[in-house]
């Protein structure tokens, strides 16, 4: 089965800058500070980047950063544990949300 997600596109990813070259030059600045070694280590910020890829759903990311996670000894146990922390939270925000419903209908119920 087809899907919009293509594998091979994963490399192109530069070329969505072509037209903006001068804003992509200062994304990809910031994007390379926002990555390195830090308070927290190369490591850990890929962990991290994998479970915000797979809370936002974004296969690219997911694909990129599994790969990452991989080349800096990051195991498949930790990045599936890293999976369930992204879950529970998205998770619990769609839950929390469920407090706007309950406004409105003590707003127009009660």
């Amino acid at each position: 089965m087809a899907t919009y997600y293509d594998d091979k596109d994963l490399p192109k990813f530069g070329s969505v800058g072509e037209e903006a070259s001068g804003l992509w030059e200062k994304f990809m600045a910031y994007y390379g500070a926002v990555f390195a070694p830090g308070a927290l280590s190369a490591r850990e910020k890929s962990l991290i980047a994998l479970a915000v890829a797979e809370a936002v759903q974004c296969p690219y990311c997911i694909d990129s950063y599994t790969q990452d996670c991989l080349s800096k000894g990051v195991t498949e146990e930790q990045m599936t544990e890293a999976t369930h922390v992204a879950a529970a939270i998205r998770g619990g925000a769609t839950l929390a949300h469920g407090l706007q419903m309950k406004n409105v209908v003590k707003k127009l119920v009660l």
